[in-house]
């Protein structure tokens, strides 16, 4: 792909100006981009932006690490609906000899989506398995069987609950889990428009969240046409995560995306079409459950981190990245502001590349800028203490 289109309000149209303009910000974004192709969404005071370079706004980009906050979205909407509960211990749910050991069996679904179940990054024996495709599809011959039969391999030292450990495998644990608990598992083994859905997790997303809020782009599905993604601009094929997809499957669009973090900002309160528990679940994941010992908080997989603007007023921002072997991407919010940006390149992250902190970068100068605004009033979730858990390192 080459050239540029600008799909959406053009940069120039965006917002008030005030400083660097938002337009500006975006094509900063976009320069520090490692593929060919880029897209970079924002809002600000409820007005849209979206600039594209060699795609369009329905070109679906993989998503990578990004995808963990949909999966995050899944559990809340399934704490809602009653069908888990955030502190139900997951060995209840797993064949017996899939527990780990040590303090394995006091694993809750929240420790997996707060990333302190104490589970390594990658499960055990994946590195061997993936080493001849380590930089095509590292994935791609990992399934959910082996998933369940790396667990028993783990052993969890630490209580759960007391550290921050980012973790794969937690939340691709999580993701076959929540497929299972939603009826769509092992015994129902294809996903929407046909593809192979062995954990039954794309069913469930597409169900209870992607369908809902009218993401028709978004999918876990590698044969749909997306962007050709570049590790060191040498194409790759098509990112390949069968046995955890809910850590890293997804691909999405740059409408998509804007329509996910609108939906984030504004949880819908009024049209029938978003079912209660996905409204519920909108709002409970933004909520802080662990506090990490630099200050940063964790919610439903979501960072979380406290600014100070030049009022004096706390800004709160809500991020998260992303990379494949040929993509990589960044999406965050702020409650606090109303203000969203989302970035995506068919470039896979480098050690110089400096694509997540530029639009790092340019979101918290738009939240920081931006006067704070009432928030919306949050639906009760399920019991929690009211403040985070300190998390220890």
């Amino acid at each position: 792909m080459s050239g540029t289109a600008t799909t959406g309000p053009g940069p120039a149209e965006y917002g008030p100006a005030g400083g660097p303009g938002p337009g500006a910000r975006l094509a900063a974004v976009a320069d520090a981009a490692s593929g060919p192709a880029v897209a970079v969404v924002a809002v600000r005071a409820g007005e849209p932006a979206m600039l594209c370079r060699g795609a369009t706004e329905a070109t679906r980009f993989e998503l990578g690490s990004v995808t963990k906050t949909f999966t995050a979205l899944l559990l809340a909407e399934s704490v809602a609906r009653g069908e888990v509960r955030a502190d139900e211990p997951i060995a209840g749910r797993l064949p017996g000899p899939a527990v780990p050991r040590g303090l394995g069996d006091r694993i809750t679904f929240e420790h997996l989506a707060t990333h302190t179940a104490g589970l390594p990054r990658l499960p055990p024996g994946l590195p061997r398995r993936a080493l001849p495709r380590w930089f095509t599809n590292p994935y791609e011959t990992f399934t959910p069987e082996h998933l369940l039969r790396s667990l028993p391999r783990v052993r969890v030292r630490r209580p759960p609950g007391e550290r921050v450990r980012y973790s794969n495998l937690g939340v691709g644990l999580l993701g076959q889990l929540l497929g299972e608990a939603a009826g769509t598992g092992p015994a129902d083994r294809s996903g929407p428009a046909g593809q192979t859905d062995p954990t039954g997790y794309a069913a469930a997303l597409t169900a209870r969240v992607l369908a809902p809020l009218g993401l028709a782009d978004t999918t876990c599905d590698p044969e749909v046409p997306q962007a050709t993604g570049h590790f060191h601009h040498r194409p790759r094929p098509p990112w390949r995560i069968p046995g955890l997809p809910g850590a890293g499957a997804l691909r999405s669009s740059p409408r998509d995306l804007l329509r996910y973090l609108t939906a984030l900002l504004d949880p819908p309160d009024g049209p029938a079409r978003i079912p209660g528990t996905l409204r519920t679940a909108l709002h409970d994941v933004t909520r802080p459950r662990v506090t990490e010992p630099g200050g940063d908080r964790v919610c439903l997989v979501w960072k979380s981190r406290l600014l100070t603007a030049a009022d004096g007023a706390p800004r709160e921002l809500l991020f998260h990245s992303g990379g494949t072997r040929g993509f990589t991407s960044f999406a965050g919010f702020s409650p606090t502001t109303g203000t969203a940006l989302a970035a995506l390149t068919n470039g896979s992250p480098t050690l110089r590349g400096t694509f997540i902190h530029t639009a790092y970068r340019a979101l918290r100068e738009l939240t920081l800028e931006a006067p704070p605004r009432q928030p919306p009033a949050r639906r009760p979730g399920p019991a929690h203490p009211a403040e985070p858990r300190p998390g220890v390192r």
